[in-house]
């Protein structure tokens, strides 16, 4: 009979109270996820699937693993597992709104537009926003680029490929589709992005609790669905961040489910459903 720690989850693999605390510190120290005592089920799931792939035989080897320098690739798989890439094309439609009707406007009358979607995911929400903007902004407007960053690198190359179900596409507006989205050769069931839409974008990996190697000022930052898993202290160093990066007047959009707080809340200024602006009183951080 084999012995197993009285904490151990039943399963495949022990996974003692010792093991999810050691799981939660480096998961919060490297990407700033909160891991409460009752997600400990999920992590167990999620992270079997790590130990089979890597021919471990418990927790504490995975945790071992994940010490050793030369495993970057699987500290990424750890926080690939732990979160969750769901995303569409125009998700929370008010946010596309408020860009076409009190942003574009505004930058209609620049000739430098920019434009982070941070957490883009498989590339449905920086392509949403390319397809607004080319719809929208006058043909003078000429110097616009989108910067789209994801911590998951194997998302990112779904995203830098553009290619996509014809059923995940049926939120893009039809004129849209028949604008910038083409089937796949052979694959009569795949459309994939213009050469218009991909011109616009520049994908790149980031963890947003790092360093981030650029300045701005941006007119607007998408950052929806990523704070959600950050704990309060966290979720307020970010929105601080942000607004260092936003232009006077510019836009935050963030997740149905999160909310501005902390300091950055004197910085900003309601302007709508998860949405809100930077107030004239904090000026842009200096162009790049």
């Amino acid at each position: 009979m084999s012995l197993v720690a009285a904490d151990a989850l039943p399963g495949e693999f022990a996974f003692t109270d010792a093991d999810f605390e050691a799981l939660a510190r480096l998961a919060r120290s490297e990407f700033g996820l909160s891991l409460a005592v009752s997600k400990k089920p999920l992590v167990y799931s999620r992270l079997a699937r790590r130990l089979r792939a890597r021919g471990l035989g418990s927790f504490r080897d995975y945790m071992a693993l994940l010490d050793l320098e030369s495993e970057s690739a699987e500290r990424l798989e750890l926080v690939s597992a732990l979160t969750t890439n769901v995303t569409s094309f125009f998700r929370e439609k008010h946010h596309f709104e408020t860009l076409c009707e009190a942003l574009i406007p505004e930058l209609g009358l620049q000739r430098r537009v920019r434009i982070w979607s941070a957490g883009c995911s498989s590339g449905q929400e920086p392509f949403s926003i390319a397809m607004t903007l080319l719809n929208f902004l006058p043909p003078g407007t000429r110097d616009t680029r989108i910067l789209a960053t994801d911590i998951d690198p194997a998302i990112l190359r779904k995203a830098r490929q553009g290619r996509y179900a014809a059923e995940d596409c049926e939120t893009v507006p039809a004129d849209y589709r028949h604008r910038w989205l083409r089937p796949v050769a052979g694959e009569p069931e795949m459309v994939e992005t213009g050469p218009d839409l991909r011109a616009l974008i520049s994908f790149a990996e980031l963890n947003l609790i790092c360093d981030w190697p650029f300045n701005g000022p941006f007119d607007a930052i998408f950052c929806r669905n990523v704070a959600i898993y950050f704990d309060q202290e966290t979720q307020q160093r970010l929105w601080t961040r942000f607004s260092g990066m936003l232009r006077a007047g510019g836009f935050l959009f963030i997740g149905h489910s999160e909310r501005l707080s902390g300091p950055a809340l004197a910085e900003f200024t309601t302007a709508g459903v998860t949405t809100y602006r930077k107030r004239a009183s904090h000026g842009p951080s200096r162009p790049t």
